[in-house]
């Protein structure tokens, strides 16, 4: 009986939801059910735990621990929060319905950068995805965010087109309504014999943001960064306006902006081997 009920326990899959931030970690320890004194002491027994479950073979998935949205979910499920109970809850209802990354015995140091990333693409396809969601025209009677999707993938077209032959690094920025902007990051690599290599998923968020940016009219940009072999790395950027157009930019502008944190504000010193161009000409 034992070891048919290990068996069964070895074909059951698990979610572990990690509180990733030492701020997120502080905000439970209000809680005197979280009886955990410093997060790093923390973050090795939920490694170990992890290390643990991959030995007995058990499928397991890691997600973030959100304090605020395990508050909420306690509120309206009304749930005590200061129980190991709600937080299992919590765990199985939101956190592993969310952005998970599966665990393959990978360090904990390597596993949430990327499950972090992975959160945040999410978290901002889902905020673009709503600022398209406006309706139809009033005038014409077209849907505002499936045309202005449209027009963003046919502006992906052209700057891919235009840049020609290389690796290029694309960035899309527009301003959302928190204090940080949306942004989209995307990878592609065109070839001289026209065949052109890009993630789909980071596609479609790229032209998410920027499409967001068409249908709220509001002043994004992009920023294009292309490598060839034996050559200095290239910089052009573009800024969105006029109803879904892009302007290129000028070298000074392309200069101020790539040197620019877009989520802070912050200035970024400029790389050595690196050339600011103006942006190319798209045309309409």
């Amino acid at each position: 009986m034992v070891s048919a009920r290990r068996r069964l326990r070895g074909e059951v899959p698990s979610t572990v939801a990690v509180l990733a931030g030492a701020e997120d970690f502080a905000a439970m320890q209000g809680y005197a059910s979280f009886t955990f004194d410093d997060h790093a002491t923390y973050m090795r027994q939920v490694e170990g735990l992890l290390r643990e479950f991959a030995a007995r073979g058990t499928h397991t998935s890691v997600a973030l621990f959100d304090p605020a949205g395990y508050e909420e979910f306690c509120a309206e499920s009304r749930l005590d929060p200061d129980t190991p109970a709600s937080r299992t809850r919590y765990t199985a209802e939101v956190a592993a319905a969310g952005t998970k990354v599966t665990y393959e015995g990978q360090p904990l140091a390597r596993l949430l950068p990327r499950l972090v990333a992975e959160a945040e693409q999410q978290a901002t396809w889902e905020h673009a995805s709503a600022l398209l969601t406006r309706g139809d025209c009033d005038s014409c009677g077209e849907d505002i965010g499936r045309a202005a999707f449209a027009r963003a993938t046919a502006l992906l077209r052209r700057i891919i087109e235009a840049a020609g032959p290389g690796t290029h690094h694309l960035v899309c920025s527009v301003p959302a309504d928190g204090p940080a902007p949306l942004v989209a990051v995307l990878r592609t690599e065109s070839r001289d014999d026209g065949l052109l290599h890009l993630g789909e998923a980071a596609a479609l968020l790229f032209c998410t943001v920027l499409a967001a940016g068409i249908a709220t009219d509001r002043p994004g940009g992009v920023v294009l960064r292309s490598t060839l072999p034996g050559r200095r790395d290239t910089v052009r950027g573009w800024k969105l306006k006029d109803g879904g157009r892009l302007h290129p930019l000028t070298e000074a502008e392309v200069f101020s902006a790539y040197c620019t944190d877009a989520r802070t504000g912050e200035p970024v010193p400029p790389e050595p081997g690196v050339d600011y161009r103006a942006g190319l000409p798209l045309d309409d």
